[in-house]
């Protein structure tokens, strides 16, 4: 027995470490991480090369929920408000309408390609019908791409909050194909009534609960340093718990507490952070690992045609259309709305969501997981990969502008909170140009090589150093001025032709270059449009589309208003035709 323990932790432990070390390569080499999480897990598998069998949905389906359950916190928790203003009502549409429209198509869809009925059709197409919250949050956050905000913030929300209709249309569709076949229909119905509850119950205790769990870490002062992030963690999943045994949905509760506590002073909050993003890649590798020694791949062969066919569907039609269909309402450059239908991905919530038949008692319930699972693999592959490089042919991404490489908030007596902060010298910026730094602005240390320096000792600062420094988070927000590369709107690619004042009114940007704002009085100036469409927050790199015209902030100035913006023009103006100088006379003279 002990042997049989010891070996279990051995191989569990070398799956693990061998997926975090391969990481490396998959990130040179532009892979997706969680497809590499995924190829380990097959690997180990019964039809792998350590030939392990696991055939326990129910198991599986307790550790996906565990793991998906801590990744949502930490996602809500990292997501900013102000995103909500900005990006919340296209993000929320996408997460119902969008993951209801993708069901309609992909199952009739479905319903040709597996010649099965309409309501099996749907049901697969319910299972893979939402974008995977952890697949998409490690790919725009990890993954290094950095994207123009709202863009991103619609992803990351949408993402967040699109599990809970596909679970509820998952199991709604699963009712009924049993009630089919016991001629009882009633239970469906039953589970279709209870959506709003799911989802109203999960919001209010999500928000009371996140409230709860920053109340309760402020207020246990004497609690050792260490267990502050073990009790947020446990908090967050007591709250999960019990919010799914009072019928509300447990992963819609996961995140709004996230977002709620995320968002108030909490004390240690970078070490919460930093244990909770530990633990996150701990959940996606277990989680993925998990999935894919439940798989078998010699089952697939029955299914990969139609479930590739079925995927390409879903990649190019059904998602690209449900996408254009739901933001319609809401100005997205058609760049930007491609680009959104492209950040479609699958991940461990559609694979999870495909045990759910055979926990139901449906017959060939391994039907649906073999093909959810070969359409989640394609989604990994085609689009996993391409994100960074359709980001770059869509003009979506902007450059990173902060040289931050750490900030570690300081507990002191009384309210006073400092944090210590940790920049990478920009060779463009300000100090490495011999500019004067503010006297509150001063590094207290420097490391240079592998030695460390007094301010006075390193005297002028180099780039490469590291300047270490105290500030309070205002003082924190504004370093990148002092200690990062300028951002120069030299891009036309991402920050447009040619620049213009915020003043210029749409009159006269409609006489010049025939832009069109249905919505706005002639008279509105360009910088005050686009606050009034950023609810007073702009972001650099932020476009609206006029017509044939394009508009992009190139700056803001000190208190967040626009103060310069590029023109992008979708047909630029051909050149005129230069004529010889014989033809042009002949011209002339035949008038």
């Amino acid at each position: 027995m002990f042997d049989a323990m010891n070996l279990a932790i051995l191989v569990a432990a070398s799956l693990v470490a061998l997926s975090a070390l391969t990481s490396l390569a998959a990130r040179r080499a532009g892979a997706p991480l969680l497809l590499v999480f995924l190829a380990f897990g097959l690997l180990a598998g019964e039809d792998g090369l350590l030939g392990i069998e696991f055939d326990s949905g129910p198991v599986a389906y307790f550790i996906g929920t565990l793991a998906l359950s801590i990744i949502l916190f930490d996602s809500g928790f990292e997501t900013r408000i102000k995103n909500f203003r900005t990006a919340g009502a296209p993000a929320v549409v996408l997460a119902t309408l969008g993951v209801l429209l993708t069901t309609l198509i992909l199952g009739a869809a479905a319903h040709l390609l597996f010649d099965i009925g309409w309501i099996e059709g749907f049901l697969l197409a319910a299972i893979i019908a939402s974008t995977d919250a952890a697949a998409v949050f490690f790919l725009l956050r990890a993954g290094g791409i950095h994207l123009r905000e709202r863009v991103k913030a619609t992803l990351e929300i949408e993402s967040g909050s699109n599990d809970p209709i596909a679970i509820f249309l998952t199991a709604l569709l699963a009712e009924l194909a049993v009630a089919a076949q016991t001629s009882s229909m009633s239970l469906g119905w039953q589970l279709a009534a209870s959506f709003g509850l799911q989802i109203g119950l999960g919001l209010v205790l999500g928000v009371l609960g996140g409230f709860a769990i920053a109340w309760l870490l402020n207020r246990l002062r004497d609690l050792e340093a260490g267990l502050y992030p073990i009790m947020a963690l446990a908090a967050a999943l007591i709250l999960v718990a019990a919010t799914a045994l009072l019928g509300g949905s447990g992963f819609v509760a996961a995140y709004a507490a996230g977002v709620v506590a995320g968002n108030r002073r909490v004390r240690f909050a970078p070490r919460l952070r930093r244990f909770q993003l530990g633990m996150t890649w701990l959940a996606q590798i277990g989680m993925f690992l998990v999935l894919g020694l439940l798989a078998t791949p010699s089952e697939f062969g029955e299914v990969i045609v139609p479930a590739l066919v079925l995927a390409a569907i879903l990649i190019f039609a059904a998602r690209p259309l449900a996408v254009w269909l739901c933001l319609l309402p809401f100005r997205f450059a058609p760049r930007e709305v491609a680009f959104v239908g492209w950040v479609g991905l699958r991940g461990a919530v559609s694979i999870l969501l495909a045990i759910l038949p055979s926990l139901y008692g449906l017959p060939n319930g391994h039907f649906y997981f073999n093909v959810v699972f070969v359409m989640v693999l394609a989604s990994l592959l085609v689009q996993g990969w391409t994100i960074p490089a359709m980001a770059r042919a869509l003009h979506q991404m902007v450059p990173q502008r902060s040289s931050l490489v750490d900030r570690v908030e300081l507990e002191l007596p009384g309210e006073t909170v400092l944090e210590l902060v940790s920049y990478r010298i920009h060779p463009e910026s300000a100090v490495a140009r011999g500019e004067r730094v503010p006297r509150w602005a001063r590094p207290i240390l420097v490391v240079r090589g592998n030695r460390a320096y007094s301010a006075h000792d390193a005297k002028q600062l180099r780039p490469g150093d590291h300047a270490y420094l105290f500030a309070s988070p205002r003082q924190a927000e504004v370093l990148d001025k002092i200690y990062a590369a300028p951002v120069e709107p030299d891009d036309p690619d991402i920050f447009g032709d040619f620049g213009m004042l915020p003043e210029t009114t749409l009159t006269e940007l409609a006489h010049h270059y025939g832009a069109e704002a249905k919505d706005a009085a002639p008279e509105t100036s360009i910088g005050a449009l686009f606050m009034k469409e950023f609810h007073d927050q702009p972001a650099v790199g932020d476009r609206m589309n006029l017509g044939p015209v394009e508009i992009v902030v190139r700056a803001l100035k000190d208190d967040s208003t626009v103060a310069e913006v590029g023109v992008i023009l979708e047909q630029p103006p051909r050149p005129t035709r230069r004529w010889p100088r014989w033809l042009a006379w002949l011209r002339g003279q035949l008038g």
